[in-house]
């Protein structure tokens, strides 16, 4: 959509309303108005929907964290399943505000009880707090499923970017425990998996393709890590990996695992490395499962639930996503693909905020995984 063939008009008019958020949030920030992350969140944020006569809607408290219940008002025979959503904005911005559409969508078209979590943020709240808070509202949901006329053995996690890595955190997180239901299943919409090589074929191919630039990509995570570096150029070279940890990922995060028809359009492999122990030492918490899922032990991706996985073509994160279902499938986890041929990061969420900003590629993903949800 945005590399390989012209831009239509609605393209590039979103791409110029995304990019001048970014500019005006800089500029905001300079001048002590108001800071870069406080603005975007503003933005985010946007207005709230009209009161919806299909559902009925609470805030609550789950484990102190906040939350927002999403309940059908149809009768049901049964108890129906119950979806926990963990929003994207790389744990800096993002809220139960912002994706009230999204999640009043999923809780209208698929007759489930959806409940999303309003995780604290970074920097107020450092990093793993996102993590934590969403296990803990996981954990209480798992618990207390019935009060909300929910079946245990159907709850999914379910997540958008960050969300997404977040989801595939707590579905880790969850494996081993004996005292709560098995998870039914996992959704992640175009997630972050890991942070040990940005130079796979979709981080080339769509580094200058909105919302989510490359550069931008590696420095609100940094960001959210409360990582400052002088440049972030040695980790887009690798420079950030030992060589015990290249050898002991590469089977799992390399651009050899990436099919053919994801390398034709503009890839050059990588074959150089050197290393530097100061910048390893400054990014170390990159690798931590919790931030880069994908580097999870094989003993605990091989108990992980069924998952739903959405990737999109014109997207850095794309081979994060099909490395992630490659390792599920490796050890006879079931996994549902939605590629989105014309997608970009973010269509899902601009596909539930009106016909100005909704692109076809958002309108299937979201068809895709409403028919997901209703085989759970």
């Amino acid at each position: 959509m945005f590399c390989n063939q012209p831009p239509g008009k609605k393209e590039m008019c979103t791409d110029l309303w995304f990019l001048s958020l970014y500019e005006q949030a800089k500029v905001l920030e300079k001048v002590g108005i108001t800071s870069e992350v406080g603005f975007l969140r503003a933005a985010m944020d946007g207005i709230p929907p009209l009161r919806d006569k299909q559902l009925f809607v609470r805030d609550l408290r789950f484990e102190k964290v906040e939350v927002r219940i999403y309940q059908p008002k149809s009768s049901t025979t049964g108890q129906r399943r119950g979806v926990l959503y963990f929003h994207g904005g790389v744990g800096l911005f993002g809220s139960i505000r912002a994706y009230d559409r999204t999640c009043r969508y999923f809780a209208r078209q698929s007759n489930s009880v959806v409940v999303s979590v309003g995780y604290r943020l970074a920097p107020e709240h450092p990093y793993p707090t996102q993590f934590e808070d969403c296990l803990a509202a996981t954990i209480h949901f798992m618990r207390t499923a019935q009060d909300y006329g929910v079946d245990p053995s159907r709850i999914i996690i379910c997540g958008d970017s960050s969300g997404g890595t977040i989801t595939a955190a707590v579905a880790q997180a969850l494996v081993n425990r004996q005292d709560l239901p098995k998870l039914r299943a996992q959704i992640l919409i175009y997630p972050f998996l890991q942070g040990l090589d940005f130079d796979l074929p979709s981080y080339q191919q769509n580094e200058g393709v909105p919302i989510l630039l490359k550069e931008r990509a590696l420095s609100l995570g940094l960001k959210y890590l409360n990582i400052e570096l002088p440049s972030t150029k040695p980790v887009f070279k690798g420079n950030h990996v030992p060589e015990d940890l290249l050898l002991k990922y590469q089977k799992w995060v390399s651009s050899d695992i990436i099919p053919p028809e994801f390398k034709r359009r503009g890839y050059t492999p990588r074959t150089t490395y050197s290393f530097s122990d100061e910048t390893y030492a400054l990014v170390k918490p990159i690798f931590d499962t919790v931030f880069s899922p994908l580097l999870a032990e094989d003993s605990v991706v091989a108990q992980l639930p069924e998952a739903f996985i959405l990737t999109c073509e014109y997207d850095v994160l794309r081979d994060d996503g099909l490395l992630y279902k490659k390792r599920l499938e490796d050890h006879g986890i079931k996994v549902t693909w939605c590629h989105l041929q014309e997608g970009f990061h973010g269509t899902i969420l601009l596909a539930v905020c009106g016909a100005l900003l909704a692109f076809q590629s958002g309108n299937k993903g979201l068809e895709n995984i409403v028919h997901f949800l209703r085989l759970m």
